[in-house]
């Protein structure tokens, strides 16, 4: 597979890591791996949907899934506390999941060693396929609590919770880290060391810092510095906006899989995309039809689910699904101004009844000689 480089990617792109070291040369990009094992869980295509809070939850990862192309998806991170408690219905709220959701890993977040290993035991007792430790997560509440990244300053601390996990489950454990705290705070590779030594299964990194959270360009050759030291399955994660940018990625890294957060919200499809570009050099883009489809589908299945926050969902998912459509401010203040499920459907297919007639008249009109 080729991919010739020009001058149409801007500054800072996931492209330029890549072109730096080739400029004027055809540059050949691997494929991202049609599967990866993660001790006995086989995933295939080798592509995780990331944990996402406010986002991964039940309803979206079956809609990814039957979008086809996404290996692995993730719950929501939870708390390891509120899984202890038995009357936190948030925590039993994203630890739910279909048959249909395997493979499916639970992420869990938490300090305390022991607290870490029962509640991974209660989630391998829900039949996960993988429980994940979360040390990426950049939120200040959760930091203060010595949670998420605010771990990163602590390696023994962490070598405490990999002992104790590792110990208590027979499913894989893996990790998601970031790559340290600051700049001048970077453990990654030591980190993806201690992982590999305590029995993890996998590592994944968001080659970002805790100080970063989501601005800047992710580091890309700090994934490569993982993947040069531990044998253990490494999974690459940031900025990955496009097909091909996943496989830039694998061809920079060699990491073994792609994990993608933010982009899937907007973008749905793009794991089936990344599927048919590694198989074949192209992939589908979606259709104002296609677009229609998709959002009507993920509303119709928050109703259905009957979640106590349908409704903010649908506008909370309204930006990104309207993402790139002509008009779309005028879907997004409809859906804002809706009182139930019901009116958001019926606002959604007003709109895109409107955009097709229009959509089949330009079409049409083409057509006409002059």
């Amino acid at each position: 597979m080729k991919k010739f480089w020009d001058n149409s990617c801007g500054a800072g792109t996931p492209f330029d890591k890549l072109r730096a070291d080739s400029v004027g040369e055809s540059v050949s990009l691997k494929p991202v791996p049609s599967q990866l094992k993660i001790d006995s869980v086989c995933i295939a295509p080798a592509t995780v949907l990331a944990p996402m809070a406010g986002v991964t939850d039940t309803v979206f990862r079956r809609f990814i899934r039957n979008l086809g192309g996404c290996g692995l998806i993730m719950t929501e991170f939870t708390s390891a506390d509120g899984v202890l408690r038995k009357k936190d219905q948030k925590a039993k709220r994203y630890l739910h999941f279909y048959e249909d959701e395997h493979p499916i890993s639970a992420q869990l977040f938490g300090s305390n060693p022991q607290v870490m290993a029962e509640a991974a035991r209660m989630v391998e007792d829900l039949g996960f396929d993988l429980v994940d430790l979360n040390l990426g997560c950049p939120a200040k509440k959760v930091v203060k609590c010595n949670g998420g990244s605010g771990l990163l300053r602590d390696l023994p601390a962490i070598g405490r919770i990999f002992e104790a996990v590792r110990a208590a489950v027979k499913i894989p454990f893996t990790v998601k880290f970031r790559a340290g705290w600051n700049d001048e705070e970077i453990v990654c590779v030591e980190l993806a060391r201690m992982a590999e030594s305590y029995g993890l299964a996998a590592v994944a990194l968001h080659a970002r810092t805790r100080e970063q959270g989501y601005s800047g360009n992710a580091r890309w050759e700090w994934i490569a510095a993982v993947k040069n030291v531990v044998k253990i399955p490494v999974i690459g994660n940031g900025d990955i906006r496009t097909p091909e940018d996943a496989c830039a990625m694998v061809t920079q890294t060699g990491c073994d899989a792609v994990m993608i957060g933010r982009t899937a919200p907007s973008n749905p499809w793009i794991f089936r995309q990344i599927e048919q570009y590694c198989a074949g050099g192209n992939y589908e883009e979606p259709t104002e039809a296609d677009r229609y489809q998709m959002i009507r589908t993920y509303f119709e299945m928050l109703i259905e689910e009957e979640l106590p926050d349908a409704i903010g969902k649908m506008k909370q998912f309204a930006s990104w699904f309207t993402h790139g459509v002509p008009g779309g401010a005028a879907l997004r203040k409809a859906i804002y101004e809706s009182k139930s499920g019901i009116e958001v459907l019926e606002r959604v297919e007003e709109f895109f009844a409107a955009r097709l007639r229009v959509v089949n008249s330009e079409s049409l009109a083409a057509k006409v000689p002059l």
